[in-house]
């Protein structure tokens, strides 16, 4: 492949490239004037609010929903967030939400529920896939890996932290256009130029961050590795008895690639059989093609050490069974929301016996590189086996709201959807 030419970082030519850049990404619609996304989402009347029930019984809301507060309170009370046109301040939000912890606090009857929800709540529908309202469930979990500080035969595979050449370019310093409104990654070099940053292959072979990046710990499978990058965060044992925890940090700015749609695409998975569970059984049964899949997706992770955790994009601590990750895009950080979607019945050799539908109340306190837009949500699970199944086999349709007490006065944007 031909080397892409660097760019050298002065004014003039780091202006010229970032605007061709911005003009390629908008693909030559530069003059089609400013036609705005559809809506993610829209506000229902109360008569149109589905069923609200929680299949958890209200256990582990209050843990949440502490968390979103924390994240509110060191906002600025001013800060506002939109629902479907709507403009909620952060006090408003933080007195919504305890309002609502205060009542569910008393174990409330469905009815009563839902007759609490419709007299004091406004109610937001996400608009879904292609505006059909329908969203995919997925899940993911905390995963635990086998590690040392050391490295040895056994433990061979290192997790990274931050690379010191890797650099965060912020196009919206340098123009308030739309096609600016990004973030892009490269690796500054000793020439003064800043190139795309090593791809998962290159990382993956030699030494290439020997100088550049420190090793938190060296793991025994590049397969859970793997996968500990997908997830975003882990426990790794070490051979000594004691523990780390490690958390996403940043990424090396190449565009995620699933190795699951490739294993669909090449036939080597049947699209009905797909889980992560296949993902791994078919990797440990074909060694010799592992290094080859897993290079399909560029993308690579690089971790921090953690205290405690695991940590949403929001800084707050997720909750097993409470927690979602949404486009960060399209949705108000940390506000309350309601799935209904199916959860797995799991017998105690770990199989899924059946899938059965489910109401609750949950917290959207993350993201992740796999969830865009409005029709995508991923529930975390928590650790263990339970999490590991249900979340490796999760791909459920459903529904998606999102909810906020109402202001004393009718909103003065968003309409009501008939």
């Amino acid at each position: 492949m031909k080397q892409r030419k660097p760019v050298r970082v002065c004014t003039f030519f780091l202006l010229s490239f970032l605007v061709l850049f911005a003009l390629s990404l908008m693909g030559g619609c530069f003059f089609k004037g400013k036609e705005g996304p559809p809506p993610s989402l829209v506000r229902l009347k109360p008569d149109k609010y589905p069923r609200f029930t929680d299949d958890l019984f209200y256990d582990g809301i209050d843990q949440a929903i502490f968390q979103s507060l924390s994240y509110y309170n060191k906002m600025p009370l001013s800060k506002t967030y939109d629902f479907a046109g709507d403009s909620y301040d952060v006090g408003h939000l933080i007195r919504s939400l305890e309002f609502f912890l205060s009542y569910v606090e008393s174990e409330p009857s469905e009815e009563d529920l839902n007759e609490f929800i419709r007299n004091k709540f406004a109610v937001y529908r996400s608009t879904g896939k292609d505006q059909t309202n329908e969203v995919l469930y997925t899940g993911y979990y905390e995963p635990s890996l086998r590690g040392s500080l050391e490295k040895t035969e056994i433990y061979r595979y290192p997790v990274y932290t931050h690379p010191k050449d890797l650099v965060a370019i912020n196009l919206r310093l340098f123009s308030s256009e739309e096609a600016f409104r990004r973030t892009i990654i490269g690796r500054y070099t000793s020439e003064n130029t800043v190139v795309p940053y090593y791809e998962r292959s290159q990382i993956g072979n030699g030494d290439i961050l020997k100088d550049q990046a420190d090793i938190l710990a060296y793991v025994d499978d590049k397969i859970d590795l793997f996968f500990l990058e997908i997830q975003g965060s882990g426990i790794i044992y070490l051979e000594n008895g004691g523990f780390i925890r490690v958390h996403y940090h940043t990424k090396n700015g190449h565009p995620y690639r699933s190795i699951g749609s490739y294993l669909i695409r090449t036939g080597k998975v049947l699209k009905e059989e797909m889980s992560m569970q296949k993902i791994r059984e078919y990797l440990t049964l074909h060694p010799d093609e592992v290094k080859g899949i897993l290079n399909y997706n560029p993308s690579y992770v690089f971790f921090r050490p953690e205290e405690g955790g695991p940590y949403g994009c929001y800084g707050v601590e997720v909750t097993p069974e409470r927690t979602i990750a949404t486009d960060k895009r399209m949705f108000p950080a940390c506000a309350i929301s309601f799935i209904n979607t199916e959860k797995p019945l799991i017998n105690g050799d770990g199989e899924i016996v059946e899938w059965m539908p489910f109401g609750r109340f949950v917290l959207n306190q993350d993201t992740g590189g796999a969830i865009k837009g409005p029709g995508r949500a991923d529930l975390f699970k928590g650790n263990g086996r339970y999490a590991e199944v249900s979340a490796g086999h999760m791909q459920h349709t459903g529904s998606l709201y999102f909810l906020v007490m109402n202001k004393d006065k009718e909103p003065e944007n968003g309409a009501l959807v008939q």
